[in-house]
C-alpha cells in the first residue's frame, strides 16, 4: 500500500484502500447523469416535454433546460465546498452524491407533456436544478480527496482519478445512448429513454456504500486539530478566507474552467445536435463516436496524469490549450463529411485525447492553487462559477450561431474554441501554487 506524506507535520501515513474507487464512482455518476441528460435533451426531450409543432424550437427549449442545471451548480459548489472545509470532505461528498443520483433517477419517473401539460417541463427543470446542486460539489470535492490522500510524487496520477471517473461515466452513458438510438424511435421516445435514468437508483446504492468506507483525508484531520486553537468568527470562515487571501488562485481556477467547460461541452454535446439536426447524420453515429472517444479517454487520463508527475501539470494543461486551438477548424471539417469514420476521428481527437488530458492534469494543478483550509471552497467556487458561465451557455451559443446561418456555417463555433483555448492557456500561465505554499 503506498504511503502518503503529510507535509504539515512531517509524518508518513498509509493511503487507505478504496480511495480511488470512491473518487471514480462519484465522478462517474456525475458524468453518467450529465451526459445522459445532455444527450436526451438534444435528441428526445424536445418531443417528450415540450409542445409539438416546431422541432427546432423544442430542441432549443430542451437544451435550455440543460443550461438551467448550471445555474444551480455554483450554489452547490459554494455551499457544499465551504461545508467540505468545515465538516469534512467525506461527509459532504456522501450528501451530494445522494442528491445528485436521486434527482437523476427521478427524471426517469416524470410524466410527458402529452399527459401532464406544462407541469412536465416544470418538474423537469426542478429536478435538473436539484441535480445541478449535487453535481456542483462533486468534482471539486473529489479532486480535494484524491489530492490530499496522494503521495506528493504521485499527485498527478491520483489527481487524475476524478477525470478517470468522468470518462467512465461518459463511456457508460454514451453506450447507453448509442444502444437506445439504434432501437425503434417510438420506443426511445416512449419508455426507452427512461431506462438509464432509473438505473441511477442502483448506482447511488453502490456508490454510497463505497464512499462510506473511505476515511477522511489526512490534511483535513490536521486542519481540524489546528483549528481548535484558533478563534472562531467570520474572519476565519472558509469563504471569507478565500476572497481575502486566495482570490488570485480563485481567479485562475475560474478562468481555466470558463475555457475548459466551454470547449468540453461544445465538443461533447453540441456536436451531437449539430450532426443530427444540421447534417442529417444518424444519432447513433455521434453517440457511438462519443463511446469510442470515451474508451480512448480512459487510457489517456492515467497517461496524462503520469506525464504531469514527470514534467508538471501546468505544462500538460498549456499543451492541451494549444491542441484545442489547433483543432478548432479541423474538428468541423471532419464532422461535415458526414462519414462515420471521419466523425469518429474528430470526436476521438477532441474528446478522447485533448479534452481528457487537460482534465487529468487539472486535478493536481487546480488543487495546489489553494492551501488546505480553503481548498474545497476554492475548487467548488472557482470551478462551478466558471463552469456556469461557459458550460451552460456555450452549447446554446453554438446552436444559435449555426441556426442563424443560412448555410449552417460553423466558423463562429470554431472561434468559440479559440477563445476557450486562450482562457485555458492564460489561466495556467498565471499559476498561484507558490503563493498557496507560502
Amino acid at each position: 500500500m503506498p504511503s502518503v506524506v503529510d507535509d504539515s507535520v512531517g509524518t508518513t501515513r498509509k493511503a487507505p484502500r478504496g480511495v480511488g474507487v470512491a473518487v471514480v464512482v462519484g465522478s462517474a455518476l456525475e458524468w453518467f447523469d450529465f451526459y445522459l441528460y445532455a444527450s436526451m435533451a438534444a435528441l428526445v426531450f424536445g418531443q417528450v416535454f415540450f409542445p409539438p409543432g416546431n422541432d427546432a424550437a423544442a430542441t432549443m427549449a430542451s437544451v435550455a433546460t440543460f443550461a438551467v442545471g448550471f445555474l444551480a451548480r455554483p450554489v452547490g459548489g459554494i455551499v457544499f465546498g465551504a461545508l467540505g472545509d468545515r465538516i469534512g470532505r467525506k461527509k459532504v461528498l456522501s450528501w451530494t452524491f445522494v442528491l445528485m443520483g436521486v434527482s437523476s433517477a427521478g427524471i426517469g419517473l416524470l410524466p410527458s407533456y402529452a399527459s401532464a401539460g406544462l407541469l412536465a417541463p416544470v418538474l423537469l427543470v426542478v429536478l435538473r436544478l436539484a441535480q445541478g446542486l449535487g453535481a456542483g460539489a462533486e468534482f471539486g470535492g473529489a479532486i480535494a480527496v484524491a489530492y490530499e490522500h496522494a503521495d506528493p510524487g504521485k499527485r498527478g496520477r491520483q489527481g487524475s482519478w476524478p477525470a478517470l471517473g468522468v470518462n467512465v461515466g461518459l463511456l457508460v452513458s454514451s453506450l447507453a445512448v448509442a444502444g437506445l438510438t439504434t432501437l425503434d424511435k417510438e420506443f426511445l421516445h416512449g419508455f426507452g429513454w427512461r431506462i438509464p435514468f432509473l438505473a441511477s437508483f442502483l448506482l447511488v446504492g453502490v456508490g454510497l456504500w463505497v464512499r462510506r468506507r473511505v476515511p477522511e483525508t489526512p490534511e483535513f484531520e490536521n486542519l481540524v486539530r489546528s483549528e481548535k486553537n484558533r478563534p472562531r468568527g467570520w474572519a476565519n470562515r472558509p469563504l471569507v478566507k478565500l476572497f481575502r487571501s486566495d482570490w488570485r488562485a480563485l481567479a485562475v481556477v475560474m478562468v481555466i474552467t470558463i475555457g475548459y467547460n466551454g470547449v468540453s461541452y461544445v465538443f461533447k454535446t453540441f456536436s451531437l445536435a449539430y450532426l443530427t439536426n444540421f447534417r442529417g447524420v444518424p444519432a447513433n453515429v455521434g453517440a457511438l463516436g462519443i463511446s469510442i472517444a470515451s474508451g480512448t479517454a480512459i487510457a489517456t487520463v492515467p497517461i496524462a496524469g503520469w506525464i504531469s508527475d514527470r514534467i508538471g501539470a501546468k505544462k500538460v494543461v498549456v499543451a492541451g490549450a494549444v491542441a484545442t486551438g489547433l483543432l478548432a477548424f479541423p474538428f468541423f471539417w471532419l464532422l461535415d463529411t458526414g462519414t462515420s469514420w471521419f466523425v469518429w476521428l474528430g470526436l476521438v481527437m477532441a474528446t478522447g485525447i485533448v479534452v481528457p488530458a487537460m482534465l487529468s492534469a487539472q486535478g493536481a494543478f487546480l488543487a495546489k492553487q489553494f492551501p488546505a483550509e480553503v481548498r474545497s471552497t476554492g475548487l467548488g467556487t472557482g470551478r462551478e462559477v466558471g463552469g456556469a458561465v461557459s458550460g451552460g451557455l456555450a452549447p446554446l451559443a453554438a446552436l444559435a450561431i449555426v441556426e442563424s446561418s443560412a448555410t449552417h456555417a460553423t466558423w463562429g463555433v470554431s472561434l468559440l474554441f479559440l477563445a476557450g483555448a486562450l482562457c485555458i492557456g492564460l489561466g495556467a500561465l498565471a499559476d498561484q501554487s507558490r503563493n498557496a505554499l507560502n
